[in-house]
């Protein structure tokens, strides 16, 4: 069989067998696709050696791919031809002894309280003249901020996902896990002003039935990602200090509710984290903060 053939069926594999997250699968497509460049894409899997995979990483390596791009890509070739020997499409698997590139941890960015509560307040001041733009920002940045979703998660959501009384949200995160969220009386407020006022008028503007989601983008469609990147880094960017988008007000949250004396494992269930270790980063991160503000104001130190 064909590299690319092979490399098309293991896709399909991922998104209805294994149910991978969207973003997850095009991660791995793009890998292979980046892999096909060096093994040729209408070479037979049988032919590819290890020689040929570790060359593949050592280029990237010379492009400057980080580490954490490195492990991936190991990640996704062996998984691969570990699936394509199981299947029998290759007699033996070459990534094997393919090893992967140890990763660096590096903490996520992290705004400080008074600078989310600035942006979240001047977000709201926006959304006092009623224009529903302003209002549905205003709702997004609530959300992300109070609720800790992810960008995917939020750009999903449908109406009655959405519990107002009872301050939750339904949200279906990676593996199609589905999970209930608490938000605050800040996030329901301003989620009730744009529902309310602002939703309607963008839905008047769409070509076609929305249906029932929540976010729509100017133009009445369902809002998408890029829209939200692009919210985040022009609102809480400046006070970050650095690229910002929609997780680091994910990250901020989850530092936040830990700095408050959360429980890690509350944290992780709020976060939708299949491990423990991913969340435990967030006290890594309280730990470097509370060690910065000790080397800035102990006389000791």
């Amino acid at each position: 069989m064909r590299f690319q053939e092979a490399a098309a069926r293991w896709c399909d594999h991922l998104e209805r067998v294994r149910r991978l997250s969207p973003a997850t699968v095009r991660a791995y497509r793009s890998d292979l696709i980046d892999l096909q460049r060096t093994v040729g894409e209408d070479t037979d899997l049988d032919r590819v050696d290890l020689e040929e995979l570790r060359e593949w990483l050592w280029q990237a390596t010379n492009r400057g791919d980080s580490r954490a791009t490195l492990a991936r890509r190991a990640a996704a070739a062996r998984n691969f031809f570990a699936w394509a020997h199981e299947a029998g499409l290759i007699p033996v698997d070459p990534a094997l002894r393919l090893v992967t590139p140890k990763r660096g941890r590096t903490l996520p960015a992290v705004a400080t309280g008074d600078a989310v509560e600035d942006v979240l307040r001047s977000a709201a001041e926006r959304a006092a003249g009623d224009d529903p733009v302003a209002l549905r920002d205003a709702a997004v940045l609530e959300l992300l901020y109070g609720a800790a979703v992810r960008v995917s998660e939020l750009c999903g959501l449908r109406t009655g996902d959405l519990d107002l009384d009872r301050r939750t949200v339904r949200v279906v995160g990676k593996g199609d896990k589905e999970r209930v969220v608490p938000f605050g009386g800040a996030a329901a407020r301003a989620i009730d002003a744009y529902l309310d006022r602002g939703r309607p008028l963008l839905a008047s503007r769409a070509a076609t039935d929305v249906g029932d989601a929540v976010f729509l983008g100017v133009r009445g469609g369902r809002l998408g990602p890029r829209a939200v990147y692009d919210l985040v880094a022009r609102t809480l960017g400046p006070a970050v200090g650095s690229a910002a988008g929609p997780h680091t007000l994910r990250h901020s949250a989850a530092t936040h509710l830990l700095d408050g004396g959360a429980d890690l494992r509350a944290v992780q269930e709020m976060l939708g984290h299949a491990s423990l270790g991913t969340t435990q980063i967030y006290t890594h991160v309280s730990s470097e903060r509370l060690a910065a503000v000790y080397r800035q104001a102990h006389p000791r130190a």
